[in-house]
């Protein structure tokens, strides 16, 4: 197979060309870190976060905290989200100033308290109010501004293809495109013709594909059936931080790398936890139940049980999940013959 081509985002090379999806309540400090000691992923990016809060409350410090990305992570996007094109634009001077080094202007989210507001994938209603976002974005910053886009707002109107026209003028470094419709939220198939036109459209452009990736092959799919320049892996990500390497491994080589034993997934479980009691904005007992449902995507139960699940979503300090987590790791370790992968 061919290795994968790395591409620009501006000045900076995302190699390889596999980005982490932002995700509300998943895509923290703790989580792309992980991601990122594992290999494989080229990019990352932070939550969302509302540029409003940032306009109107931007100099209080429980605003500020949330502002959890580092230097050492770069390339980093940072995503915004909103609908008012001077709220944006003054958000992104504001994370600029702390150190971001690429702004992500989120039209993809979908779910109703973004939405209502018109801000996420309902900006792309109309044309014309998405691009006024992306130009007042990419005038008020001098760092590259990309945009994460759905199919379209409503139903079989794929406003994708022509935003991508508009935002490419306006000055936008890339788009990610999720090839699915607001309503769709995470259900269906994505279609990936939508990711295929848009490309075709803005051929000078890197588009990233997002939708429907699990693995190595779907990658490799989707870069042959679409033309584009990168994949981007949101849901197939949690709980399995490690599917950047498996699916960079896959695209270099054409080997299918195995899923980590239980014994490693468990101590991937308990790094998550670890660095989010470490390094979190949150209080430790909103950590704790932040934590639950991320740590049993991770699947560290025997097959046929569900013993250290329940008591995972009770737990209610690290130490807890220390003592559930520890035992697993260390016997595993014990009977292991090397090292995933």
């Amino acid at each position: 197979m061919n290795p994968p081509v790395p591409f620009f985002i501006g000045p900076m090379a995302i190699d390889p060309p596999l980005t982490l999806a932002p995700m509300a309540g998943h895509t923290h400090y703790a989580f792309r870190r992980l991601v990122r000691e594992l290999g494989g992923c080229g990019l990352v990016c932070t939550e969302l976060l509302s540029s409003s809060a940032l306009y109107h409350r931007g100099a209080d410090p429980s605003t500020r905290q949330r502002f959890d990305w580092r230097a050492d992570e770069s390339p980093i996007a940072v995503q915004l989200y909103g609908a008012n094109p001077h709220e944006l634009a003054e958000a992104a001077r504001m994370i600029v100033d702390h150190g971001a080094t690429i702004v992500d202007i989120n039209m993809g989210c979908w779910v109703p308290k973004v939405a209502k507001k018109g801000a996420g994938a309902a900006l792309l209603r109309d044309v014309c109010t998405a691009t006024a976002v992306v130009e007042a974005v990419c005038k008020a910053v001098s760092v590259p501004v990309t945009v994460k886009v759905r199919s379209g707002y409503e139903d079989g109107v794929v406003t994708a293809v022509p935003f991508a026209k508009a935002a490419r003028d306006a000055g936008v470094k890339a788009i990610a495109v999720h090839a699915r419709f607001a309503g769709q939220g995470h259900t269906g198939r994505a279609d990936w013709d939508v990711i295929r036109r848009v490309k075709e459209v803005v051929p000078d452009l890197p588009i990233i594909g997002n939708g429907d990736v699990l693995n190595g092959h779907d990658a490799a799919a989707m870069l042959a059936q679409t033309g584009c320049d990168g994949v981007m892996v949101g849901r197939g990500a949690l709980g399995r931080p490690w599917v950047f390497a498996q699916i960079d491994h896959y695209l270099r080589t054409g080997e299918v790398l195995p899923d980590p034993p239980r014994h490693e997934r468990a101590r991937l479980a308990l790094r998550l936890a670890r660095l989010m009691f470490e390094h979190s904005w949150m209080k430790p007992a909103q950590i704790a139940l932040e934590l639950r449902g991320q740590l049993n995507k991770f699947h560290v139960d025997e097959p046929g049980s569900a013993l250290v699940r329940k008591q995972l979503v009770q737990a209610e300090s690290l130490q807890q999940i220390e003592d559930l987590l520890l035992p697993i790791v260390e016997a595993g370790e014990c009977d292991a013959v090397g090292h995933w992968p």
